[in-house]
C-alpha cells in the first residue's frame, strides 16, 4: 500500500529519473559465442537457460565468461551436459512466455529461468507478474517435459548505486516484493527451486554500466546454480556424478 501510494506521489520524479538513467546508461551488447553445446562426461543432463539480458550474458565480451559458459564449465565435470541458451535483452516475463510458446518442442531435464528486472521497471503489478511466472513454469513443463525448474530471484535493485534516489528505493521495493511472492509460491511447487543469487555488488563484480553482472559475478551465480543442480538432480536419478 505504502509503495503504491509513494509511487503515485513520486510518479513525475520517478519518470524523469527513469528517462535519465536510460539516456546515460551504456547499452551493452550481448556477448559473442555459442548458445548451445555439449560437453563433459557422466550421466546426461539436458539444460535450458532462458531469460533476459543477464541470462544472455550482457556485461561480458564472450559467452564463456557469461552465465551459460561458466555454468557449463562447472557442470561438465559431473555430467554429460547438453545445454541451450534462449535469452534476449529487454525481455519481460510476458515476452518470454511468447518466445517459449513460439519455440520448438524439446525435452530438457532442467530449466534455469532468469527474468524479472524488466517487469520491475515496467508497469506490471507483483501479483500479475507472479501469475505470469506460474504460467511460464506450467508451459516449461508442458513444452519441454522439464521435471526441474530453477527460478533466479530478481536482483537487489535497492543496492544498485547506478540508480539515483528515490528511483533506487522504489525499484528496490518492487523487486523485494516480487521476490517475496516468488519465494512463497516456489515453496509450494514440486520440482521448483528458488536460486537466491545473492551477488556482492562491488564495482569489480559489475559490468561497466553498473547494472549488469561482470565475469566474477557470473561465476558466483554459476557456482550457486551448479550446486543446486548437482546433488538434488543426482539423488533424484539414483546415481552419482561421473558414474
Amino acid at each position: 500500500m505504502l509503495q503504491s501510494l509513494s509511487g503515485l506521489l513520486l510518479a513525475p520524479l520517478l519518470l524523469a529519473q527513469g528517462r535519465y538513467v536510460r539516456r546515460v546508461t551504456p547499452r551493452l551488447a550481448e556477448p559473442a559465442g555459442e548458445r548451445s553445446g555439449a560437453c563433459g562426461a557422466g550421466p546426461l543432463l539436458r539444460l535450458l537457460i532462458i531469460g533476459d539480458s543477464a541470462a544472455a550474458g550482457a556485461g561480458v565480451m564472450h559467452q564463456a565468461d557469461a552465465l551459460s559458459g561458466q555454468l557449463a564449465a562447472r557442470l561438465s565435470g559431473h555430467f554429460t551436459l547438453s545445454w541451450r541458451l534462449l535469452a534476449q535483452s529487454g525481455l519481460d516475463t510476458p515476452a518470454l512466455l511468447q518466445r517459449i510458446e513460439d519455440s520448438d518442442t524439446e525435452d530438457f531435464d532442467a530449466v534455469l529461468v532468469c527474468v524479472g528486472v524488466n517487469d520491475v521497471t515496467g508497469g506490471i503489478g507483483a501479483r500479475a507478474w507472479m501469475s505470469c511466472v506460474a504460467r511460464l513454469v506450467a508451459l516449461l513443463r508442458k513444452k519441454f517435459a522439464a521435471p526441474r525448474v530453477l527460478l533466479s530471484c530478481v536482483p537487489p535493485m535497492h543496492a544498485f548505486a547506478s540508480l539515483p534516489q528515490p528511483l533506487r528505493w522504489y525499484l528496490g521495493s518492487r523487486a523485494q516484493r516480487f521476490n517475496q511472492l516468488l519465494g512463497q509460491w516456489s515453496q509450494a511447487q514440486p520440482g521448483v527451486t528458488l536460486v537466491a543469487g545473492e551477488l556482492p555488488l562491488h564495482d569489480d563484480m559489475l559490468a561497466v554500466d553498473g547494472f549488469h553482472p561482470g565475469a566474477l559475478a557470473y561465476g558466483i551465480w554459476a557456482e550457486e546454480v551448479a550446486t543446486v543442480l548437482r546433488q538434488p538432480w543426482v539423488a533424484a536419478r539414483g546415481c552419482r556424478p561421473g558414474n
